[in-house]
């Protein structure tokens, strides 16, 4: 991985997720799908947008 990648691995019970995160276009991917498709609710895509706006990295 180059420095600009960074991965980070969250853990509940028996449930593991992983996450990539990589400098891009910005759009964001769930399992090789458009956020919007995996999450039908705005609810559940502004929760996923949230740490990202929080220090402004909506578009990197």
């Amino acid at each position: 991985m180059s420095e600009a990648d960074f991965y980070g691995t969250g853990r509940r019970k028996t449930s593991t997720a992983r996450v990539y995160m990589k400098t891009g276009s910005g759009e964001i991917t769930v399992n090789n799908r458009p956020l919007d498709k995996f999450f039908g609710r705005q609810t559940a895509q502004m929760i996923v947008r949230q740490p990202l706006e929080l220090i402004n990295l909506t578009d990197k």
